[in-house]
């Protein structure tokens, strides 16, 4: 059951965050609307944040960041102003699992929950359990996927770690997701950028309680 946005700031889990966002800017229309839309959230990104926010609104602008991944170091440097954000500013963060994001940061803005993608609940892979066999027949099944069904299917086996699984994600399987967008734009082929980050999960029981 989806709860009603409210019209001030707050921070909606969901894995369709370019979609929200697009929502969002006809939702919250006339109101002027800046998006900070990314991958992986960094402290340059968090900067530009809040060098907008600190641009003076005769009316409420809304600031709107989300990614899949937010550094530590660029959520640490959002705490102040999202505490005591400048007047007629709002902000909404987009994030697809709360554990995203750093207590301090969720402390400070209501939570709602937003779309969560069901290519993630239908995915038959339990990252926590994985092993060479279901890697094998995982990929075989996915041998003639497409560039753009890879992508969208990457950032369901993120979800599906970290919301379903619960897995609690090693640099490494960090690095992997990073890395296997850039392979996928350099036009590597999909089947072995998956197989590069399932093979990250073979032997990492590293399960969040």
């Amino acid at each position: 059951m989806l709860i009603e946005a409210p019209n001030t700031g707050y921070i909606l889990i969901s894995t369709e965050i370019e979609e929200e966002f697009e929502k969002l800017k006809e939702r919250l229309k006339p109101s002027r609307v800046v998006g900070f839309i990314e991958e992986d959230f960094k402290l340059e990104h968090a900067k530009a944040v809040v060098a907008e926010a600190y641009i003076s609104e005769s009316q409420t602008k809304y600031i709107i960041f989300g990614a899949l991944k937010f550094t530590k170091e660029a959520q640490n440097s959002l705490l102040k102003v999202l505490e005591e954000p400048p007047r007629n500013i709002e902000f909404i963060i987009i994030s697809p699992t709360k554990s995203n994001l750093l207590a301090t940061v969720r402390s400070r803005l209501p939570i709602i929950q937003g779309k969560i993608n069901h290519i993630i609940s239908e995915l038959d892979l339990n990252l926590a359990r994985l092993d060479y066999a279901k890697v094998f027949t995982f990929l075989k099944d996915k041998s003639r996927i497409k560039k753009s069904e890879a992508k969208s299917l990457i950032e369901a086996l993120y979800n599906r770690a970290v919301v379903i699984d619960m897995l609690i994600l090693s640099q490494v399987q960090l690095d992997n997701f990073d890395k296997a967008y850039r392979l996928l734009e350099l036009n590597s082929r999909p089947q072995s950028v998956l197989a590069l980050i399932l093979m990250g999960f073979i032997g990492d029981k590293s399960v969040s309680s």
